[in-house]
């Protein structure tokens, strides 16, 4: 039931500051980061490396107890998901979909090793709150930290500055997770016109990010 569906967007558009805008630029981040690494930007996926590095050794640590071991199970993972991004096309979160490689990578190691996998997997969502603290990460330089700083301030400030229209389309489709269908019906604009919207709206960001990330 859609009743009031209509006024959504531009209410939405309006809410959609401070935590919940952030939502948006994490999401942004990684979608934009994923669209250079498969355009050739090898170092756009050394800042995805930083971002999700220690969730992904804290992860794996869960599998395999060593923590030297964990470390090359974690590589290895990131290895795989350098090789498989091009065939990543955004039908889940990055991280979703990098957790599922992280898990895959673990357990085929355990059995490789003549090693009983757990019988159920870990929850992305519980995977998601692992403490990133441990004692197993690697710690990212200074530089680094500033680098993806500032990386997300620029997605922040591209979206705000985006005109209504194309701000609520990518809002619509990356924090409520609408389909185009549903955005167009919300929106009262076809199917084409969301995704043109879309498109602007990732391709501005792009822009944005030109400047940190590359110009290819």
């Amino acid at each position: 039931m859609r009743g009031s569906v209509s006024e959504t967007p531009t209410k939405t558009a309006g809410r959609k500051t401070g935590a919940a805008q952030e939502r948006a630029g994490e999401a942004l981040v990684d979608q934009v980061l994923v669209e250079r690494v498969q355009k050739g930007d090898r170092h756009a996926f050394d800042l995805l490396i930083q971002k999700y590095q220690h969730r992904i050794i804290s992860l794996v640590s869960r599998y395999v107890s060593d923590p030297s071991e964990a470390m090359d199970v974690a590589q290895e993972a990131f290895i795989k998901a350098y090789r498989a991004i091009g065939n990543f096309r955004g039908d889940s979160a990055f991280y979703t979909w990098l957790y599922r490689i992280a898990i895959n990578t673990a357990k085929n190691w355990l059995v490789a090793r003549n090693r009983r996998p757990p019988a159920s997997d870990i929850d992305a969502a519980d995977a998601e709150q692992y403490d990133i603290d441990s004692p197993l990460k690697e710690r990212s330089t200074p530089e680094n930290e500033l680098m993806r700083e500032e990386v997300e301030r620029t997605v922040y400030g591209a979206i705000a500055a985006l005109p209504e229209d194309l701000r609520t389309a990518i809002i619509l489709r990356e924090i409520e997770g609408m389909s185009y269908e549903e955005i167009a019906t919300a929106m009262e604009c076809p199917i084409g016109t969301v995704r043109s919207r879309i498109f602007r709206a990732r391709e501005a960001i792009d822009e944005k990010l030109k400047p940190l990330v590359g110009g290819q």
